[in-house]
């Protein structure tokens, strides 16, 4: 038997039979867990098994090749407090979508854990879509893919808005603010969709086109907010 308890964010749910949900959820020291909630469709449960809510897990499989139970409880609600944002709630459906796509399971990822606990702290912030391309682009290389943007010899001294970059010979158009680090200067909304463009042309390259993944719906709608 093995058990364990954590905590950790919902990136995804299924209906399971009449009165259960099968969840993924990307915990702090496991990674990537998924399991059977028992009850899951009861009110009492389902108001709180929102996708990106925090909760706490206790884990309990009786045979490693069945899959396990998890009894849960609220820690955070985050999906409520943005309902009637649906730029933010694009977002955080397209990070818990990416998580659960593209996350090997039971493999934990405590740095990335707690650059995601990070952003969504600063998610009521002004600037939080720029924290979210850094994220992403965090996301990259703690999947095993490092950009080196900030080996690019570029002319800082010019006021540039958009660097012409080449990664593996593939050109992207990238812009200044992921290179300089700058993030005082005048960010608009092209240039962050120039971001999103610029981590999900690499995500696509990197990790679904490659392992025949579906990209995530609601990364594009995130995307079609930023013009």
């Amino acid at each position: 038997v093995m058990n364990w308890e954590d905590e950790g964010y919902l990136i995804s749910k299924k209906k399971f039979r009449e009165n259960a949900n099968i969840i993924n959820v990307f915990t702090n020291k496991y990674g990537r867990m998924h399991g059977i909630v028992y009850g899951g469709n009861s009110r009492k449960i389902r108001n709180f098994l929102q996708i990106s809510n925090k909760i706490f897990i206790f884990y309990n499989v009786k045979n490693e090749n069945k899959i396990g139970y998890f009894k849960t409880e609220l820690v955070e609600p985050i999906a409520p407090k943005f309902f009637n944002d649906k730029k933010r709630t694009a977002a955080l459906l397209s990070l818990t979508s990416l998580l659960n796509v593209l996350l090997p399971e039971s493999q934990p990822y405590k740095s990335l854990y707690k650059s995601l606990s990070e952003l969504i702290k600063n998610f009521n912030n002004n600037n939080w879509s720029l924290l979210y391309i850094y994220w992403e682009l965090n996301l990259i290389r703690e999947l095993g893919f490092d950009p080196n943007l900030n080996n690019f010899k570029v002319d800082l001294n010019k006021d540039e808005k958009i660097f012409n970059l080449e990664v593996d010979n593939v050109k992207y158009q990238v812009p200044n603010f992921l290179i300089t680090n700058n993030i005082t200067l005048e960010i608009n909304d092209h240039l962050l969709k120039l971001g999103l463009i610029f981590t999900r042309t690499l995500m696509m390259n990197k990790f679904f086109i490659p392992n025949n993944l579906r990209y995530p719906k609601s990364r594009i709608i995130l995307e079609n907010y930023f013009n």
